[in-house]
C-alpha cells in the first residue's frame, strides 16, 4: 500500500507549479485510521494504534483488537517510544515537503498514579494539612486539563469520594481557616459529575452543607456557583435526609430566593431553582414547612414575572415550583391575589414544551380542586375567558399522559357548562410587564 501527502512547490525560475509526493511508511499509520500516529501503543495483543482512536474503539463497546479480531482482556497500553521517535525523525526529514513534527504527547495518568495521589489525600485531610491538600487539588486538577482520559481516569479510580471526605473534614474544622482548600476542591469536584454513593455521603453531612451555604453568602461569584451547582447535584440523588438536613440550615430559603429574584448568573439563577424544586417536591415530611417558607418569601410572585419574559428551561424550573407550590393552601391563595396567575398559565400551555403544558394544567387544576368552592368558579371562568377550554381541548387531541389527561378531562367538564354564555378572549400577553 502506497500512502501520501502532496505539497504544491513553486518553480522560482520558471513560476511552474509541481507535485512532490511524500510516501509515508506504513508502520508509522494506525491501522485504525490510516492516519500518522501521534502517540502510539501496543496493545497485549502485540499490534500498535494511535492511543485516541484505539480507546474510542473500546469506548464504542468493542472487546477485540481491530486488527487480529482477539478478545482483548487486558486494556492496558505500553508507549511504543521507539516507534514515536522514529515518526518524528521522519517528519523532520520531511520538513522541506510540509511535513509537520509531531508533537510528544504527554503520558497519561494511570489508575496508580491516581491511587497514589488519593493516598497523600487523605492522609493530608486526616492530618487537616491544608496546604498539603491543596497542593494535591492543584495537581488533580492539572491533570484533567491535560486530556479528557485523564478526567475519566481521576474520576473513574475513586477521586471524588476521596475528595468530598477532605471537604468534610476542613469543613468539621473550620470553614474560615481552611476556605481556600475548600473552595478548590469544590472547584474539583464540579467537573466530576455525576457523583457516586461515596462522595454523596460526605457532602451531604452537616458540616458540608453548612460550608456550602457559607460559599452562598459570603464568597464571590465562581464559589457561589461551584456551592449552587454542587447543592443541586446532591439534592439531584433524591436522599430525603440531604432535604432534611438543608432545610434545617438558617437562612438557605431566603438565599434562593434572592438569587431567583436578582439573577446574578444564569448558572446561579437555575441551579437555584432546581434546588427549591428538590426541596418542595421531595416526600420528605419538611417539604410542606419548606413550601410553606418559600410562599411566605413571595417566591409566588418572582416566578410569575419569570414565566412573563423567561426563556424555555427557567419557564419549565418556574412552573415545576409553581405547580408543587400549589399544593398547600398558602400558596394556592398567593396565586388566587395575583391577576396574571390564570392568564399567564393559559398562555404557556401548548407554548413552550410538553413539560410546561402538564405543569399548566395540573397548576389550574390544584387551583380549582383543592381551593374553596368560590376558588375554583372565579379560576374556571377566568380559565375560559383566556381560551383554556380550546387549549385543553387540543391538548386531548395531540396526546398527554393519563395523569394530566384526567385532570384536562376534568377541567373541561367544568368549564363546559360556562361555554353557551361567556365569551372566549383568546389574548397574547406579549405587552405583559413584570409586577415590580
Amino acid at each position: 500500500m502506497v500512502l501520501g501527502w502532496r505539497r504544491r512547490k513553486n518553480n522560482n525560475h520558471k513560476g511552474v507549479k509541481q507535485n512532490v509526493e511524500v510516501i509515508v511508511p506504513n508502520h508509522f499509520m494506525c491501522p485504525i485510521s490510516l492516519d500518522l500516529m501521534k502517540d502510539p501503543v501496543t496493545l497485549s495483543t502485540g499490534i500498535t494504534y494511535d492511543r485516541q482512536n484505539v480507546e474510542k474503539w473500546f469506548d464504542e463497546g468493542n472487546c477485540t483488537c481491530p486488527v487480529t479480531y482477539q478478545i482483548v482482556r487486558n486494556l492496558d497500553m505500553t508507549p511504543n517510544h521507539s516507534l514515536r521517535i522514529l515518526t518524528q525523525d521522519w517528519c523532520v526529514e520531511n520538513k522541506q515537503h510540509g511535513v509537520e513534527r509531531i508533537p510528544t504527547p504527554r503520558i497519561p495518568v494511570s489508575r496508580f498514579d491516581v491511587a497514589e495521589l488519593l493516598i497523600q489525600v487523605k492522609a493530608s485531610a486526616r492530618g487537616l494539612d491544608q496546604y498539603g491538600c491543596l497542593e494535591l487539588v492543584h495537581k488533580m486538577k492539572r491533570l484533567g486539563n491535560e486530556m479528557e482520559r485523564n478526567k475519566r481516569c481521576i474520576v473513574e479510580n475513586g477521586a471524588p469520594g476521596a475528595l468530598a471526605s477532605a471537604f468534610d473534614a476542613f469543613a468539621n474544622d473550620s470553614i474560615e481557616r481552611n476556605v481556600n482548600v475548600l473552595e478548590e476542591i469544590l472547584s474539583a469536584l464540579n467537573w466530576m459529575f455525576p457523583l457516586k454513593l461515596e462522595a454523596h455521603k460526605y457532602l451531604g453531612s452537616k458540616a458540608s452543607l453548612t460550608c456550602m451555604v457559607w460559599f452562598l453568602k459570603q464568597q464571590g461569584l465562581s464559589g457561589k456557583e461551584k456551592s449552587i451547582v454542587t447543592l443541586k447535584e446532591l439534592l439531584s440523588f433524591g436522599d430525603e435526609k440531604h432535604v432534611e438536613a438543608l432545610s434545617e440550615i438558617e437562612g438557605v430559603c431566603e438565599l434562593l430566593v434572592e438569587f431567583i429574584n436578582k439573577r446574578i448568573s444564569p448558572t446561579i439563577t437555575k441551579a437555584s431553582m432546581r434546588v427549591v424544586w428538590y426541596l418542595v417536591s421531595s416526600s420528605s415530611p419538611c417539604s410542606d414547612k419548606m413550601k410553606l417558607a418559600f410562599v411566605e418569601l413571595d417566591l409566588v410572585s418572582s416566578l410569575l414575572d419569570i414565566l412573563i419574559e423567561s426563556e424555555k428551561s427557567l419557564c419549565e424550573k418556574a412552573l415545576a415550583i409553581f405547580e408543587s407550590l400549589c399544593s398547600i393552601e398558602q400558596g394556592r391563595e398567593k396565586g388566587y391575589s395575583n391577576y396574571l396567575t390564570v392568564p399567564l398559565l393559559v398562555k404557556k400551555i401548548l407554548r413552550v414544551s410538553a413539560l410546561t403544558t402538564e405543569y399548566c394544567i395540573s397548576s389550574i387544576w390544584k387551583m380549582c380542586k383543592l381551593g374553596e368552592k368560590d376558588d375554583e368558579k372565579r379560576v374556571i371562568v377566568e380559565a375560559f375567558h383566556v381560551g383554556a377550554f380550546q387549549k385543553i381541548l387540543l391538548v386531548l387531541q395531540v396526546g398527554c399522559g393519563d395523569k394530566i389527561k384526567e385532570k384536562a378531562t376534568e377541567l373541561l367538564k367544568l368549564m363546559n357548562p360556562y361555554r353557551a354564555h361567556l365569551e372566549c378572549i383568546d389574548s397574547d400577553y406579549k405587552n405583559l410587564k413584570r409586577s415590580f
